[in-house]
């Protein structure tokens, strides 16, 4: 059994099928690519994933860990073991990011029943993740995303995602707006946490990121559907083809 299901899921919002039977699983050890042009779903899909109250289930479940999270609350799948990296991660001024990751940290240690993190444990814990993905130390005293560059903002969401040792992390188009040495510095980070404990579903339309973080599984998408799937062979190919020929073979997928 994988660590996430996604069982023929169909989505609405604002009253438009958005997704339309949608099959997908990722388990720990696992690192999956879903590609796709943009207005395929990828993002929909994601925000579906972790629970967005803005995207309506009309058919299909979400299955995390064996267990149906189809109803759950975006902080029961968090506490479960799911993380999102955000397109555009959100402000929050007046809370730094280390005070941000100590709460984070202590709202998954009271799910599991423990008690909350001193803080020589914390910084110690908080020092070792800053010091492997190479994070300043000033960098944790700003405020949560606010004045942040674009590269600083995903370098903070693969902070927290380091920190809080998910079992499965989405990664929305995580490569958007990023530099070349932004990138390489964001998949040099996520390679780092790759292992058997971590399964990965990084979401982009372009190759870029996959020439610095090898996938496991390749999955496209078009109209709402997963219409390919295949090796990182299959990411070669849209690179040098791009995706003409997917609608090509999928012309009942191309939307009138």
């Amino acid at each position: 059994m994988a660590d996430l299901e996604i069982q023929n899921l169909h989505v609405d919002v604002e009253g438009k099928e958005i997704l339309k039977g949608v099959d997908l699983t990722v388990s720990r050890g696992e690192v999956h690519a879903l590609m796709g042009p943009n207005g395929s779903g990828k993002s929909t899909l994601a925000n579906t994933i972790l629970g967005h109250p803005s995207y309506e289930i009309t058919e299909g479940k979400i299955v995390f860990q064996g267990k149906d999270v189809t109803e759950a609350e975006p902080d029961e799948r968090a506490r479960a073991g799911l993380f999102m990296a955000f397109q555009y991660p959100s402000a929050i001024p007046g809370v730094s990011v280390v005070n941000f990751l100590r709460t984070a940290i202590n709202a998954h240690r009271k799910a599991r029943g423990e008690d909350p993190i001193n803080l020589k444990d914390f910084r110690k814990t908080l020092e070792q993740h800053m010091e492997v993905l190479g994070v300043d130390r000033e960098f944790t005293r700003r405020y949560l995303n606010e004045g942040f560059s674009g590269g600083e903002k995903k370098r903070c969401e693969i902070l927290q995602m380091a920190i809080l040792n998910p079992l499965v992390a989405v990664m929305d188009e995580t490569d958007s707006g990023l530099d070349i040495d932004a990138l390489r510095v964001v998949a040099n980070a996520v390679n780092t946490m790759r292992g058997p404990d971590l399964g990965v579903l990084i979401i982009t339309h372009y190759q870029r990121i996959l020439g610095y973080i090898q996938p496991d599984f390749v999955h496209i998408m078009l109209n709402g559907r997963v219409v390919e799937e295949g090796g990182p062979e299959l990411a070669t190919q849209l690179e040098s083809k791009g995706y003409e020929w997917v609608r090509e073979k999928h012309p009942d997928e191309v939307p009138a």
